[in-house]
């Protein structure tokens, strides 16, 4: 058997965003991803669905393996023939252990690649507002490890230097010994007054700052109960915090927001809960799936010239009648004449990029406003098309039908149970790490209901947001309570509800 490969890849801080794009590729390749815990579990969306996910996380009081059997795993999935991506927080080869398991697969004969990583040392105190090198202040920065014990004979570390220094000292695992570390910092020559910043869980939702003195850090962080995993930054650009913070000024910043949205659709509301401050986590509750009688739909198209209007509930719908009918062997042309109509913003514009003009958008976005728009323009005897979803409401068509239209109800599409990881969204729950849940459909409600066994109580304390009243009434009826709902029906809108923060 041929020998694999191995990658050892630096995850960055925590953000997932800050992994590298070739970071990103070698979770993709892997035929084993063995990740630490300082490694986002977003990032293991990344790997594909047939790849061994082994879990190696260690901490200052507790390691699920020591580094020597971390080491010996690499070697055995490398001599296996296995490519292997190794996914440590921040940089492998800053303090990361990176470079003792590069020597024991290069005693193996198993080739192997470093995938530099975004440090936590200077990342993390930029998530903080703290440069960690400014012209008015240093010029210079030491990052050291905490980890060591300053009062051991043989310490590695010039206390006498690092004090006198006038850069930034950045201390990574460092909590155990703080009061050690501030202290032989004050012993050999460095201002008590000195100040210092702590940040815990930098760069996540979690971030918490604690800023202080060497005199009295040690006692506010034990007053405050910060722990592992922080960052200990000793300097006098830690008065920049106060002006420079940024990361927490964000409207959704510390929330963690569930998006149920089917995966292929989920990007613009992810994207948005970034911009935010926020940290989506994609469990698509829906997928979308041929109809159940795709004939419906091909006979439809089949007679296209009999309709005079056409109307689209939804971007899916759009996608998916189109798809149909060009498999037909018809394009835009054999809607000639046909007066369109678009549920709202997102639906209209898929329809304008296939150059086609929209003739009415009603201003809410809902099946009873097209009615009541159409109400006076469609006219008895008139043909009209729908494209929709197989489980739509009745209102739309029943109420063509009392205009006197001709109403054709053909199902587009349907909407089946997504692949949402639903064993990893009931841990977050249970582990009260979710602040929201967003919907955007009556489907994404009930499928999520079955997502989390119908536990109501796993919502305690999470604020839950709709799209539209349509969609609320259907939580209402799952027994949920919308805490905001979208003032404008669309993704813009929701993503304002969830700037609102919902009800106190």
């Amino acid at each position: 058997m041929d020998k694999g490969y191995v990658y050892l890849v630096g995850a960055g801080p925590g953000d997932p965003k800050l992994i590298t794009v070739k970071g990103s590729e070698c979770i993709a390749k892997a035929d084993v991803l063995i990740y630490d815990r300082l490694a986002s579990r977003r990032l293991l969306t990344l790997a594909r669905p047939d790849c061994e996910l082994i879990y190696v996380g260690k901490s200052p009081d507790r390691h699920t393996l020591r580094q020597e059997e971390i080491n010996a795993l690499l070697v055995q999935k490398g001599l296996e023939g296995k490519i292997v991506t190794r996914l440590k927080g921040g940089d492998p080869f800053v303090f990361g252990r990176g470079g003792e398991e590069a020597e024991d697969l290069l005693k193996a004969g198993i080739s192997f690649e470093v995938v530099p990583g975004v440090t936590s040392a200077i990342s993390v105190p930029a998530y903080a507002g703290i440069p960690v090198t400014h012209r008015d202040l240093t010029s210079s920065f030491a990052v050291i490890t905490g980890h060591e014990d300053p009062t051991k004979n043989s310490s590695a570390l010039a206390w006498e230097h690092l004090a006198t220094a006038h850069g930034t000292l950045i201390f990574l695992m460092g909590m155990e010994n703080l009061s050690l570390i501030a202290s032989k910092l004050i012993e050999n020559g460095r201002s008590a007054s000195t100040p210092v910043g702590i940040i815990q869980w930098g760069t996540r939702p979690e971030q918490k700052v604690l800023v202080g003195e060497l005199h009295n850090i040690a006692q506010l962080v034990k007053t405050e109960g910060f722990t592992n995993p922080s960052i200990i930054i000793v300097g006098e650009v830690v008065q920049l915090r106060e002006k420079l913070q940024w990361f927490e000024k964000k409207p959704l910043f510390g929330q963690r927001v569930i998006v149920t949205r089917a995966r292929h659709q989920a990007s613009a509301l992810s994207q948005g809960i970034e911009d935010l401050g926020g940290e989506p986590w994609e469990f698509p509750a829906i997928e979308i799936a041929p109809p159940t009688d795709p004939n419906q739909m091909i006979n439809a198209i089949k007679n296209l010239k009999r309709f005079e209007w056409v109307i689209f509930t939804s971007v899916n719908g759009v996608e998916e009648f189109f798809k149909t009918l060009i498999e037909q062997g018809k394009d835009v042309r054999d809607l000639f004449g046909m007066d369109i109509v678009a549920i709202g913003p997102a639906t209209r514009d898929a329809l304008e990029k296939r150059c086609l003009k929209v003739s009415f958008v009603p201003e809410e976005y809902r099946a009873e406003k097209i009615i009541e728009g159409l109400a006076s323009r469609v006219l008895p005897g008139q043909s009209v098309l729908l494209a929709r979803a197989e489980e739509a409401r009745d209102i739309l068509p029943e109420s063509l039908k009392a205009l006197g239209a001709d109403v054709w109800d053909v199902p587009a599409y349907r909407t089946v149970l997504g692949n949402a990881n639903k064993e990893e969204l009931q841990n977050l729950l249970k582990e009260k790490a979710v602040s929201a849940v967003t919907f955007t459909s009556s489907s994404t409600v009930r499928n999520f209901m079955q997502l989390i066994d119908g536990e109501k109580s796993l919502l305690d304390g999470v604020k839950l947001f709709s799209i539209g009243p349509i969609t609320s009434k259907t939580a209402t009826e799952c027994g949920l309570t919308i805490d905001a709902e979208a003032k404008q029906y669309t993704i813009k809108g929701l993503l304002e509800a969830l700037a609102g923060g919902g009800k106190e």
